[in-house]
């Protein structure tokens, strides 16, 4: 059954267990589902490029780049009537980071990002000085391209580089060789005052000095933050359903990040969550809100959203296809689905993004980010504790060495 704004607003403020005293940072984030070619490993809502099959009707040819004039307006009208009508459930409150995810959304042009932000701007209290995160290609590079998009107001962009390596890129069915990833990181230092650099390991074939050779030409480039994330076979992906041949063993893929976490440290970039390393001031912020579980709202295709009120943490879902999503924001129905995260769940959720931190949490944080009083936490503390994966300093809970080593253990020991 259709829902107005108002009516689900009213559902989400029906009285509740919790007691959340006020609700957590708000970010946003904003899908843009398109992508040049879908890569093999890749679990995300990306579609390739074919705007008139896409959006059920012709449109016409864009720039080298682009996805045609009309695609990209038609996509901007409906991720504008998502805001307008996702208003009523965060009024006045402060957005402090834009993310602006794909996809590959530098395919959009500098000028539709720059008429998307505008909008942003317009319609929500943006925070002076904030975050605005877009994520690219290297294969979508033009010098001038980069540039536009600062002029634009991205602030910090995102490129996906994941390699360095021709036969590795190859290997994992990337659209971009070395040259353009090379050429695009170094236009990314000259455009942005700060950026991040996508690496990927465990790559089929990949060997240590492979990767060694990778993290040192990425260093080599001086970025202010490196993302470096294991291939894993996710679910509903052609490497899932295809595993390609070659790829290293657990203890192969431990020795490569002990040899990113060495290395990483060495050249000056402190790993402050399990993927993350930045030099100091250089944190993604954006991403530091999800892990200290704080609020998004999601727009776009099968965007994903969570928003906490007095009583109650919802998460919300917007329609996974363009053309379905398209059809229903403009119908003022761009959520296909919602649910309360149940009171059972929520330490386990909690600690899924807050024990990827190095330094752990505050045990407030959960108090405030949750609803729940520190008991609901105690026990799964406790058993934590008392293996050696968990300690608590200066007031903070952190996975030690161990505990980090083993995250995924720690955090299931707070499923309900």
């Amino acid at each position: 059954m259709s829902e107005t704004a108002e009516q689900r607003l009213t559902r989400y403020l029906r009285p509740g267990t919790l007691q959340i005293a006020e609700p957590p940072p708000l970010a946003l984030y904003i899908h843009l589902p398109w992508c040049l070619k879908k890569c093999p490993y890749c679990d995300f809502n990306s579609h390739e490029v074919m705007p008139a099959h896409t959006l059920g009707r012709p449109a016409k040819p864009g720039p080298r780049l682009g996805l045609g004039e009309e695609t990209e307006r038609a996509y901007l009208d409906a991720l504008y009537a998502d805001l307008e009508g996702s208003l009523p459930l965060v009024w006045g409150r402060p957005v402090h980071s834009v993310f602006i995810g794909g996809g590959t959304p530098s395919l959009f042009s500098p000028e539709a990002i720059g008429r998307l932000l505008e909008r942003v701007r317009l319609l929500l209290p943006l925070l002076p000085g904030a975050e605005v995160t877009l994520e690219a290609n290297p294969g979508t590079f033009e010098r001038e391209r980069f540039r536009a998009f600062r002029a634009a107001g991205v602030t910090r962009l995102s490129l996906g580089v994941q390699s360095f390596n021709d036969t590795m890129l190859q290997r994992i069915g990337r659209v971009h060789d070395r040259a353009q990833a090379l050429a695009a990181a170094e236009e990314a230092a000259t455009a942005f005052d700060t950026f991040n650099l996508d690496l990927m390991y465990a790559l089929p074939g990949q060997t240590l000095a492979d990767l060694e050779a990778d993290l040192a030409t990425a260093l080599a480039l001086a970025p202010p933050h490196l993302s470096v994330y294991h291939l894993t076979l996710e679910p509903n992906t052609v490497f899932a359903s295809r595993p390609p041949p070659g790829l290293p063993g657990d203890d192969a893929a431990a020795q490569m990040l002990d040899a990113i976490t060495a290395r990483t440290a060495a050249g000056g970039l402190a790993r402050y969550e399990v993927s993350a390393f930045a030099r100091p001031g250089h944190r993604s912020r954006h991403n530091l809100n999800y892990w200290q579980f704080g609020d998004y709202l999601g727009l776009g295709a099968g965007a994903h959203g969570k928003l906490s009120y007095a009583h109650r943490v919802v998460r919300q879902v917007r329609w996974r296809e363009p053309a379905a999503y398209l059809r229903e924001a403009l119908r003022g129905q761009a959520i296909s689905n919602d649910e309360e995260v149940s009171r059972r769940a929520l330490p386990f959720e909690f600690m899924l993004n807050a024990l990827r931190l190095r330094e752990g949490f505050a045990e407030r944080l959960f108090t405030e980010r949750t609803g729940l009083p520190p008991s609901a936490m105690a026990a799964p503390l406790a058993t934590a504790q008392a293996r050696g994966l968990m300690e608590q300093v200066d007031g903070h809970w952190r996975c030690t060495d161990k505990g980090f080593d083993f995250l995924s253990d720690v955090q299931a020991l707070f499923l309900a």
